[in-house]
């Protein structure tokens, strides 16, 4: 399991590094600088702030300079629009992002994996149909239907519910459906998948033909192996709830990395562009090194052949 897990974060290593490469080349190829909304500015002041975020050098020293810095100095840089450390900028955002994600995580995982049983121990009932075509409606309905929806059907007509706002925890509910939505879909499919293949091994046939009760037989046998298609998804998912929120928290507003990824994409930010994705992918990299450990814990198969 050690070595497993090295191999895997080497490969997390290189991963980043591959993709803060593409990143800043595909950022540089982009029409325009950082400047050119700036219509009030003088040439000789742009080209003074060009010098000064070090934007007027060939790229290849830019790319070298850059990286020398995030590897010795941990320093994502200065955004230019924003004159302020990206680092500081990503750290007082990445909370609500965070708290998003959690939450969003949550309601999948409730939602999701319950609907996934209930559809296997009830197949080809109208339990089981009726969970699948809520999966379906999930999967095919994009989160900037399902928020615009919450706010007009739900918050303008319950007090308690804010169309838009991140003030307090009952602001949380609205957006983290809306995330949360479409995972619980998938999960809901991978976990009815998972049950019903356990559910058909010949232990239990055994367990059910010994009278042990159905509840006991789900959760001390099937339970384990049924869940092993959702938690290899899990990772992924949960690292797509914290970097796929973009549009969910521009529906509600609320203040997360979401805006200032697509603030930097327009205003050609590269440094604050730069440290979004390079936070994305760190995350991505890190779920997904849980989710293989939690997942090679549950199937002793895949851990001997770790």
């Amino acid at each position: 399991m050690i070595g497993f897990i090295f191999r895997r974060v080497l490969q997390g290593l290189l991963v980043l590094f591959v993709l803060y490469t593409l990143s800043f080349f595909l950022i540089k190829a982009l029409p325009g600088d950082a400047f050119t909304s700036e219509r009030a500015m003088s040439p000789e002041a742009k080209e003074e702030q060009m010098k000064r975020f070090g934007l007027d050098k060939p790229w290849v020293i830019q790319y070298g300079l850059r990286l020398q810095r995030l590897l010795l100095q941990q320093d994502l840089g200065i955004s230019p629009k924003k004159n302020r450390k990206v680092s500081l900028i990503l750290q007082q955002s990445f909370p609500a992002s965070v708290v998003l994600g959690l939450n969003a995580f949550l309601v999948a995982c409730v939602i999701g994996i319950s609907l996934g049983i209930f559809s296997a121990v009830r197949k080809n009932t109208w339990v089981d149909y009726a969970s699948m075509g809520f999966a379906m409606i999930g999967i095919c309905v994009a989160a900037f239907i399902i928020g615009p929806l919450l706010q007009t059907q739900v918050a303008m007509r319950l007090p308690a519910f804010k169309v838009a706002g991140w003030d307090n925890p009952v602001d949380w509910i609205l957006p983290a459906i809306t995330l949360g939505f479409a995972p619980a879909a998938y999960l809901a499919r991978l976990t009815r998948g998972g049950m019903l293949e356990v559910l058909g091994q010949d232990f239990v046939r055994t367990a059910q033909a010994k009278g042990v009760p159905p509840l006991t037989i789900i959760t001390r046998h099937t339970l384990r192996g049924g869940l092993i298609p959702s938690v290899a998804y899990l990772g992924p998912a949960f690292a797509y709830l914290i970097s796929g929120s973009f549009v969910v928290e521009t529906i509600f507003q609320v203040p997360g990395m979401g805006r200032h990824f697509i603030d930097a994409t327009i205003d050609r930010d590269e440094d604050l562009l730069l440290g979004c994705v390079l936070y994305y992918g760190f995350l991505i990299v890190i779920l997904n090194l849980v989710s293989d450990i939690i997942q090679a814990s549950l199937n002793p198969r895949l851990r001997e052949s770790l």
